[in-house]
């Protein structure tokens, strides 16, 4: 059994809660610029938002929902995209003692209902309207008090509200929070598809952040420039979660973005122009596969992947002195690489808005040729990995010293140890404190002080981890999304047509199906379509059973978020079989053998429907 430990950094929070930075950065700074915000998303023009006037407002939404009936441990869910109110009011529920309940926007009616129901929540904070019509249509029969539209000017109506709340009342709240005491409820899918509540108290998320912070804020500006970065990820998931903590802990100047569509994205990174990006390898293989097409369709794709070429090699050269075992780049490569700096290098960084030189990535592992180019470019990202139960980090990559292809070392104050099967366990004050109202689920999980991750890996011999999949069934995509597969099996299993699903995308963009077909229930198919002729070979491009495929697929999704969705399938001429290793004695899936015996088709999914 191999473990790995390094001392800490920092000390763990010792009182207060996380809304305290807010009120201590404007009593320190109070003229610091906290954040840029835009009315218009489509607007170049960032208005910033300092210290001081960020307090006030948090303040004043805290005074509103005291004076709407929030309590000290009330649970507040908030249900919207990545826009400055997320922040605002995350901020003003942990001023109150409240505990922040972050739900998916995408997120299917079951799922918040579930949610909901799970957490017991007070009151919900929604964006638009259709959340409203989801959240009405589960809401009966639940504690739900009150539901709040930011679209409707909930803000202004909570400030109105609270006009009549003396200031005291909420700072003699935030002076009762203590840090063992939960600041969310974050859910994440565990291997039955039902979503848990991961209670992470205001010291899991202050110690993830106060570490990198100590530990890597030297990546974040150039020195004596205030460090900025814009928020494109869910701040829903634990990953922007943390970040977005970790911006108002360090003083770092924060934007919004809600759409993340290539087409919004890029427009907004280009005006923001953030000295640090954060995102997850889906971000940077679109921004990659964009430069080589717009350098096609421009005539430019030799001189382009030339370039690539040279950059890859180019960092290989930077890794290998950095970790000690070379001298670098030599004289000739120097030369090479530099031909190409104003021709490609300096493109790739300005879609990035030009200033940021480092990045972080997390969600899943990082490709190793994929994290050289953008070295080689003059963006070096530092791989992480973390999850849900630990509140965001557990790893990254050590300063001067990353290693692509591994998602770096354990964060100072953390522990990792490879148990005999593989599994990645972690101990370390990010831990989380449990699952809600769930002890089976927490025993399971932690086990004489060690997180059972369920991710199975690595450690070399300089302690850098290497995921190699997973123990359990759960999905990452290549944007970050966990996806448990079971439920949209399950829901596909229950058209007749259906005998076995496998649903795949483990660092893909999105999720797919291989789907085999009930024999029996294919012959009555036929005779009702009079397409006795047609063999399976033929049937499964055939268009009308494509249709009615696609209906079951269409069914089992409505039990998921848009991101979970299966969006490609491909009918299998023949079933899964235990002669051919594909199923267990007891006929369950042997998912690793079947992903491989079909590795051709999965691909062929992919390219076929690259995403969008």
């Amino acid at each position: 059994m191999r473990e790995l430990g390094l001392p800490p950094l920092v000390e763990p929070l010792k009182s207060g809660g996380l809304a305290d930075a807010v009120y201590e950065n404007a009593d320190r700074s109070p003229a610091l610029p906290q954040f840029s915000r835009r009315e218009d998303p489509a607007s170049p023009e960032w208005t910033p938002v300092t210290a001081a006037a960020f307090r006030q407002e948090v303040l004043d939404v805290a005074k509103g929902l005291v004076a709407e009936g929030i309590r000290f441990g009330d649970r507040v869910a908030l249900m919207s995209r990545t826009r400055y109110e997320w922040t605002l009011f995350s901020f003003a529920v942990w001023s109150i003692g409240a505990q922040l309940v972050p739900v998916y926007p995408t997120s299917s009616s079951e799922q918040v209902h579930w949610i909901l129901y799970d957490s017991k929540a007070a009151a919900i904070v929604v964006e638009h309207e259709d959340h409203v019509m989801t959240v009405g249509a589960v809401c009966d029969g639940l504690p739900l008090r009150r539901i709040w539209q930011l679209n409707a000017g909930c803000v202004r109506e909570l400030t109105e509200q609270g006009r009549g709340v003396p200031d005291a009342l909420v700072l003699g709240r935030r002076a009762s929070v203590r840090p063992q005491l939960a600041a969310a409820i974050t859910y994440t899918s565990g291997t039955t598809g039902r979503p848990k509540g991961c209670v992470i108290t205001h010291s899991n998320l202050a110690i993830d952040c106060d570490t990198l912070l100590a530990g890597w804020s030297s990546l974040l500006a150039e020195p004596g420039e205030q460090p900025s970065v814009l928020a494109f990820l869910p701040l829903s998931h634990i990953y922007g979660l943390m970040m977005q903590v970790a911006c108002v802990r360090g003083g770092v100047r924060l934007g919004h973005q809600p759409d993340i569509t290539a087409d919004a994205l890029l427009p907004s990174l280009r005006t923001f122009r953030p000295t640090f990006i954060y995102a997850v390898p889906y971000v940077f293989e679109k921004i990659y596969k964009r430069a080589r097409r717009s350098a096609e369709e421009a005539g430019r794709l030799q001189l382009f992947d030339r370039a690539v070429e040279a950059a890859v090699r180019y960092a290989e050269a930077v890794e290998r002195r950095g970790l000690g075992t070379g001298a670098g780049p030599t004289p000739s490569l120097r030369v090479q690489h530099a031909l190409y700096e104003r021709s490609v290098y300096e493109g790739m960084r300005a879609v990035l808005g030009g200033r940021a030189r480092y990045a972080m990535c997390a969600g899943s592992p990082l490709d190793r040729n994929l994290g050289l180019l953008f070295a080689g470019i003059g963006i070096t990202i530092y791989d992480g990995y973390g999850l849900t139960e630990s509140s965001g980090g557990v790893t990254a990559q050590p300063l001067g010293r990353v290693k692509f292809g591994t998602v770096g070392r354990p964060l100072p104050g953390c522990s990792i140890r490879i148990a005999w099967d593989g599994e990645i366990l972690v101990r370390g004050d990010q831990v989380f404190a449990g699952y809600l109202d769930d002890r089976t689920g927490t025993e399971a999980v932690l086990r004489d002080g060690w997180l059972h991750t369920g991710d199975v890996g690595s450690l070399d011999d300089e302690g850098y981890l290497t995921i190699t999949g997973r123990k359990n069934d759960i999905i990452k995509t290549s944007g970050g999304k966990s996806v448990a597969p079971a439920v949209l099996e399950e829901r596909l299993r229950a058209n007749p047509l259906v005998s076995r699903c496998l649903v795949v995308g483990d660092n893909r963009p999105f999720i797919s199906a291989l789907i085999t077909l009930d024999p029996e229930a294919l012959d009555h198919w036929k005779r009702l379509h009079r397409k006795q002729g047609l063999d399976i070979r033929a049937l499964t491009a055939d268009e009308e059973l494509r249709e009615e495929i696609q209906r079951a697929v269409l069914a089992a999704n409505t039990a998921v978020s848009r991101a979970e969705s299966i969006r490609a399938f491909r009918i299998l001429p023949a079933e899964f079989s235990a002669s051919e290793g594909l199923l267990t004695p007891s006929l369950k899936l042997r998912r690793a053998a079947i992903v491989k015996a079909y590795a051709r088709e999965i691909n062929e999914l992919y390219a076929a429907r690259p995403a969008k």
